[in-house]
């Protein structure tokens, strides 16, 4: 009897040991969350590219397969279904061109191309999705968006099927670091200094029963939301760690 005693006194005193500690963090900030909850109100939709550029985007393919031919073109999506991007400056920025690419395939295959920009597009602050306008003409080829991280690591997203007419927005999440190591890093506490996401190109698979004749396809206005707290709120007088 005495044993049970005990028993039940130790399991009430744990009990209200936890109760206090459970009451007191429901009551206090929890600092490891504050930053994360700071930064929800700091997510940013950036403009990463509006395809106007002359030379700043190539294509390529196997010769194997076809030939392929990249150029601009006046027009776009519907101005009014595109959200506008707030711009510091008071120049206004020119949206008037997309970027187009023909296909002309030699045979079906199961084969791939490729629409890459001149160099990395860095993107502000840390990205949580990316998103392009696309007029895919119908057929079941795949979109994919090739980005590199900020320790240089190549991944790919996927943003969808190109079966569908007209202008469509892709959109593809950016999934976060599980510790900062693996996954897409974006960010570091060793170098604050260098952006952390780039995007370095796009890559269509070809669905083998349509990979023939000649196939067209639009780009226009590569966006990012992004959450900018750390940018925004950087000290500006800190001293950069470049020496």
């Amino acid at each position: 009897m005495k044993k049970l005693i005990v028993c039940l006194l130790a399991v009430c005193v744990a009990g209200l040991v936890f109760a206090q500690a459970q009451e007191k963090s429901l009551g206090a900030p929890d600092a490891t969350i504050l930053g994360a909850d700071s930064a929800n109100f700091a997510l940013r939709e950036v403009s990463i590219d509006l395809f106007e550029r002359e030379g700043s985007w190539n294509v390529k393919m196997s010769s194997d397969y076809g030939v392929i031919t990249g150029r601009f073109f006046e027009g776009g999506p519907d101005p009014e279904a595109k959200s506008p991007i707030a711009t510091a400056g008071e120049e206004e920025i020119s949206d008037k061109r997309t970027y187009g690419v023909k296909v002309e395939f030699f045979r079906r295959g199961i084969n791939s191309f490729f629409i890459t920009p001149s160099q990395p597009l860095a993107i502000d602050g840390v990205a949580k999705t990316l998103s392009v306008w696309v007029a895919g003409r119908n057929q079941n080829h795949t979109l994919t968006v090739l980005v590199r991280d900020f320790f240089g690591n190549n991944f790919e997203l996927y943003m969808g099927s190109l079966a569908f007419t007209g202008w469509k927005q892709l959109v593809a999440a950016v999934p976060p670091s599980p510790d900062g190591k693996r996954g897409i890093v974006q960010d570091s506490a060793y170098f604050n200094s260098r952006p952390g996401l780039s995007v370095v190109g796009f890559r269509i698979d070809c669905d083998p029963e349509s990979a023939f004749g000649t196939y067209y396809i639009y780009f226009d206005d590569l966006r990012a939301i992004s959450d900018m707290y750390a940018f925004e709120n950087r000290d500006p007088f800190d001293i950069a760690d470049n020496w």
